[in-house]
């Protein structure tokens, strides 16, 4: 299997507007255009029938900070308690769904479930990105997050990981030293720590 996977904790509520969180490892962006995103959630969860009622919810970045309650959120059932309460999390009404926001949470992503696809042990929600929250001060000038300042954690065969330094940016294998131009036919010489020079 693919790992490291994020550890988001997904927000979602009923039709009574009860809410609960729920730790999902098994997602990801699907579509640039439309946004899309997808979860991947057993049937026998808790929080599996609030997603059919309504149809919304709101994937919470885990950062650093987070990840105690993210452990939380996906050992004990919502069914026995209020998460929002043992956790310390804070609700925070959303701008398109009705489904609550974590407050204490820097991305916050609502969604609409536009299909359920039945895979096995999990049902895959597609949805739609209707809206995306992100804390103001993690931006860069280009409207960038900054990942060295959000410190998002992502989890592993059952631990849980900061991301490490920055490797490379996007097209940096065939990009000619100096004036950033591309060099054809290059070959890259392969070192320890990664792709080194173009030759």
């Amino acid at each position: 299997m693919l790992y490291p996977v994020p550890a988001v904790i997904v927000s979602c509520a009923d039709r009574n507007g009860e809410s609960n969180l729920f730790t999902v490892a098994w997602t990801g962006t699907v579509c640039t255009n439309p946004p899309m995103l997808s979860i991947s959630v057993r049937p026998g969860r808790y929080s599996y029938h609030m997603l059919k009622e309504t149809g919304e919810f709101v994937v919470n970045m885990t950062t650093e900070k987070l990840v105690r309650a993210a452990d939380f959120c996906g050992v004990r059932s919502g069914r026995d308690m209020d998460k929002w309460e043992k956790c310390g999390l804070t609700r925070q009404d959303a701008a398109k769904v009705s489904v609550p926001l974590i407050a204490e949470s820097p991305v916050n992503i609502e969604c609409r479930v536009r299909e359920v696809i039945p895979l096995g042990s999990h049902d895959l929600f597609l949805a739609d990105v209707l809206a995306v929250d992100v804390d103001p001060d993690l931006l860069d000038a280009k409207g960038k997050l900054c990942l060295e300042t959000a410190k998002p954690a992502v989890y592993s065969h059952g631990e849980y990981y900061g991301l490490g330094k920055l490797l490379g940016t996007f097209g940096y294998s065939v990009k000619k030293k100096g004036n950033g131009r591309k060099k054809k036919g290059g070959k890259i010489e392969w070192k320890k720590n990664g792709a080194e020079t173009l030759h």
